[in-house]
């Protein structure tokens, strides 16, 4: 394996009373970036990080975290990890603020240093009013972000945050994906995982997970292109015009499908390989034919939770189509 890798696992699998949790999981995931793991409920996300931060032992296979099985961490390496799990495990007797300064005399932080940081990390996740509020009477989105502000405490090197934002109210989930992102871009390494699938666009590499598989590992306009075969363009046409337009369209060589909108009259989804190179040609291809105008044109990047469905759909197909093929054999 890689020693440029921050995390790197192959074919690793781990089975509970002899069902598989996770299996034949492989991925590698490089310094500097934020890794997401999207999928449904009981896909196998927070087992995979379980995995990864050594909580778990895997059945089969090789995990590998800073170079070194997760079985293998020093005292050392555990201080560059920090990890928020999915519920909330710290002390509903103690306040926000006595919570988070538990934590952060855990890794040894000086008074000081201490108070600054868990200063600027209450601001970061909107707790400050509440810190002499006791754990115990937290709502459940304001113990998730306790929970991530502990995680933070000690500025690890490598954060993995399992449902950060589940609970959490959409404006204040932007507001933690843009402090993930500013914690990448210092060189922090982020692994996420979300139900929202949404959140994959926020993500610099995605790997999709279903059944306790991780189906694909892709940048977000990598698996755009994995699910729609290419771009995506939204042209308005006069509803009067649609038919011969779409004509036009369907027999232009890089044009591999059309689809109508039908709630919406005139507007057409072209499917095309590149939607730069493809936009002035279809303009010059309909100049050609008198009468027939554009009203609007732009390239269209569709919401995640479609990307998913359809690859979702195209992996189901897959799998019958492995099944029948086994079955006629």
């Amino acid at each position: 394996m890689s020693d440029k890798a921050i995390i790197e696992t192959r074919s690793a699998e781990l089975t509970f009373g002899g069902e598989a949790g996770v299996r034949d999981l492989t991925m590698r995931v490089p310094p500097g970036i934020i890794f997401g793991m999207i999928g449904p409920s009981g896909a196998g996300k927070t087992t995979a990080v379980r995995l990864l931060t050594g909580i778990h032992r895997p059945s089969r296979g090789e995990v590998r975290v800073f170079g070194v099985p997760p079985s293998a961490f020093t005292a050392r390496a555990r201080e560059r990890i920090g990890y928020m799990p999915q519920l909330f495990t710290l002390y509903p007797n103690l306040t926000v603020l006595e919570n988070l300064n538990f934590v952060a005399s855990l890794y040894g932080m000086g008074y000081f240093r201490r108070r600054e940081r868990t200063r600027r990390l209450l601001e970061i996740v909107e707790l400050t009013d509440a810190r002499r509020r006791l754990g115990s009477q937290l709502s459940g989105g304001m113990q998730r972000r306790l929970s991530l502000a502990c995680a933070l405490v000690h500025s690890p090197q490598l954060i993995f945050a399992d449902e950060p934002t589940a609970g959490i109210d959409p404006v204040l989930r932007g507001k933690l994906w843009e402090h993930f992102r500013s914690l990448r871009d210092e060189g922090r390494t982020l692994v996420v995982t979300t139900q929202y699938v949404g959140e994959a666009a926020y993500c610099d590499v995605v790997g999709v997970m279903r059944e306790g598989r991780l189906l694909f590992v892709d940048t977000p306009e990598g698996l755009r292109q994995r699910a729609l075969g290419g771009d995506v363009l939204r042209i308005q046409v006069d509803p009067q015009q649609i038919r011969p337009v779409e004509q036009v369209l369907l027999n232009l060589p890089f044009v591999s499908d059309v689809h109508r909108e039908r709630t919406q009259p005139g507007l057409l989804y072209v499917y095309v390989e590149q939607a730069g190179a493809a936009l002035p040609q279809i303009f010059a291809a309909l100049n050609e034919r008198p009468g027939l105008e554009v009203r609007a044109a732009e390239e269209y990047q569709p919401p995640f939770d479609d990307i998913f469905v359809t690859l979702m759909e195209r992996e189901d197909a897959a799998q019958m189509e492995d099944a029948r093929a086994a079955n006629a054999a």
